[in-house]
């Protein structure tokens, strides 16, 4: 039996990044996708949906008051939404899910079968992260065109976790695939060069420019302020390499 679906988010890569999830359930069928909060209402109060994927923070109508219009023509809601201050106001409106973003791909599945416990997704490899790891390189499946691009460890920069996928800067290329943070981060696990200097922010140590405070300057040229819960890692890692002066006589 088929479960008719729409999403409704503003950022077209999240919107993206939920379709290639739903691919996982050939079940599901994704009838309509918006970007645009107003003519998802329109739409809604005009058409029954079995399946609702609903961002909250957005603009001329938020999530809970698309809700509260529409919540009669949806059967599952599941807000996807990046505010953990909604969760509230989400589950006011009966929503049957609260995802959090950045959400991996394994989490996704579980909900759905949680909400549809007769759903079968196509392959059980495709609830891990399409990531392969070696000493020296990476391969990551990029989300322009599903195909996967070697990354080479010593070159790249900067790993940044934007929703539900992350960028990869390199010294010749960037590469943005669907996943989390977390999940590249214990691909990483093991590799010296790379610290975790804030929760969206994976760094090479090789390519720090300057430190200036909390804030590093990388190769690339990217400001990143280091986070609070990572500062006393960071500072350990300076700590081993600053040259101090000694004492004049």
């Amino acid at each position: 039996m088929n479960i008719s679906c729409v999403i409704v988010d503003d950022d077209q890569d999240a919107v993206n990044g939920l379709v290639t999830y739903l691919e996982t359930f050939p079940q599901i069928i994704v009838e309509n996708t918006f970007t645009d909060p107003v003519a998802a209402m329109a739409y809604l109060l005009n058409n029954k949906v079995e399946l609702l994927l609903l961002d909250v923070d957005m603009p001329k109508i938020n999530g809970i008051e698309l809700t509260a219009a529409v919540r009669a023509q949806v059967g599952k809601l599941v807000f996807t939404t990046g505010h953990t201050k909604y969760a509230f106001d989400a589950f006011e409106h009966q929503a049957d899910a609260y995802l959090l973003k950045p959400f991996s791909l394994a989490k996704f599945v579980a909900t759905l079968h949680r909400l549809y416990p007769q759903t079968k997704e196509k392959e059980v490899e495709r609830v891990t992260p399409e990531i392969i790891a070696d000493e020296d390189f990476i391969f990551v499946k990029a989300k322009q065109d599903s195909k996967l691009v070697k990354v080479k460890l010593k070159e790249l920069i900067v790993i940044e976790s934007k929703n539900n996928y992350v960028e990869l800067q390199a010294l010749d290329r960037q590469v943005i695939t669907y996943m989390t943070l977390s999940e590249l981060a214990k691909k990483l696990n093991g590799q010296p060069d790379f610290i975790q200097v804030q929760r969206s922010f994976i760094i090479n140590k090789h390519y720090i420019e300057y430190v200036d405070g909390n804030t590093l300057v990388m190769a690339s040229g990217a400001k990143i302020t280091v986070g609070e819960m990572y500062r006393p890692t960071f500072q350990s890692f300076l700590d081993e390499r600053i040259i101090k002066m000694g004492k004049k006589r």
